[in-house]
């Protein structure tokens, strides 16, 4: 039996990480303080603070794999101090983020990095993540540099924010979409994936990224993933219906979109990509590359995607389920939302 351990999960990637490998008859066990929940069932979690001294004392035994989620600098280099040598295979999650330019589409792994001068920030902090695993472990450290990770569970509201929005109804602002793209994973597609490059032997850098899609096209879906779900609920009885209405947000029933160029969605303080008073998956044209990385290596080892269909669907029952108008790190509020379109 493979001996996993997770530095990290019992939050979201690191969560279903463990979930897949305890699926593929893995003893997997989870070092992590705790607090974002408890681990995955089957598999085991020692609560421990990587701060501490002997955080990893209960864990320096012999592992088929090891899978670092973190990108603080302490605690890479910690972790690698006390286990590099114990393990056959390290995963480090890393992210596309630590390329230098966005303005290169289909640039692969071989594409300049940043220049760590701030390890506060967090590109110049996965970078340098991966130059002290590359460091201690050589050919054996698997660099994952994960995209935009959406999905169920999403603690950033960038993805959600869409099919969430389209399924509160009425008037939906929206970005010009011509030339921009989206390439997001499904967190269980990217955990899936993971799995099978520690189980396989992958290693070096690899761009674990979703499908190019045009912006538009993703919009698209969310637009129609909260007309079908309308079309569902009003199907259900009279009372049924009601009882729905009662407990969770009402799904809208009639969309318009409205659109707005960059130059007067800029105006209105209106943010590209995520954060408060934002347009999530928005990016400047001079970021024309960032959703746009080659996934060549990825698919060669192994790594496959749901449809955005599947994904969306999953999106939208976890978004109503969490509340569809509920605070969000991303996004526009509806009152921002008011504003910026005039109304």
């Amino acid at each position: 039996m493979r001996r996993i351990l997770i530095l990290g999960g019992t939050a979201w990637l690191g969560r279903a990480i463990a979930t897949h490998a305890v699926a593929q008859g893995a003893e997997v066990t989870c070092l992590a303080r705790g607090e974002s929940g408890d681990a995955a069932q089957g598999a085991r979690l020692i609560r421990a603070d990587r701060a501490e001294p002997a955080a990893y004392d209960e864990v320096r035994h012999e592992w088929d794999e090891v899978v670092e989620l973190s990108w603080d600098p302490g605690f890479v280099a910690s972790a690698l101090d006390a286990l590099a040598d114990r393990a056959a295979h390290w995963t480090l999650v890393s992210s596309v983020s630590v390329y230098s330019r966005s303005d290169m589409p289909f640039a692969d792994e071989t594409a300049e990095l940043v220049k760590p001068a701030d390890l506060g920030q967090y590109a110049d902090a996965k970078v340098h993540a991966e130059r002290i695993t590359s460091a201690r472990r050589g050919g054996q450290a698997l660099l994952a540099r994960a995209g935009l990770i959406v999905g169920p569970g999403d603690p950033t509201d960038r993805f959600g924010y869409w099919p969430a929005r389209f399924a509160r109804g009425g008037r939906v602002l929206a970005p010009e979409t011509a030339g921009r793209h989206v390439q997001a994973i499904d967190v269980d597609d990217l955990a899936a994936w993971i799995e099978l490059a520690g189980r396989t032997g992958v290693t070096g850098p690899v761009n674990a990224v979703g499908e190019e899609l045009p912006l538009a096209a993703v919009l698209s879906a969310a637009r129609e993933t909260a007309r079908e779900a309308a079309r569902e609920a009003a199907s259900e009885t009279a009372r049924d219906a009601a009882r729905e209405a009662a407990a969770h947000d009402a799904p809208g029933t009639t969309i318009e979109t409205v659109t707005l160029d960059d130059d007067t969605l800029v105006a209105r303080g209106v943010a590209y990509w995520a954060g408060p008073r934002s347009l999530p998956l928005w990016l400047p044209e001079s970021a024309g590359g960032f959703a746009r990385r080659s996934d060549a290596a990825f698919v060669a080892s192994g790594g496959r995607r749901r449809s955005l269909a599947e994904t969306m669907r999953r999106t939208l029952d976890d978004e109503r389920a969490r509340g569809l108008s509920r605070p969000r790190r991303a996004g526009l509020t509806p009152a921002e939302e008011a504003e910026v379109l005039g109304v």
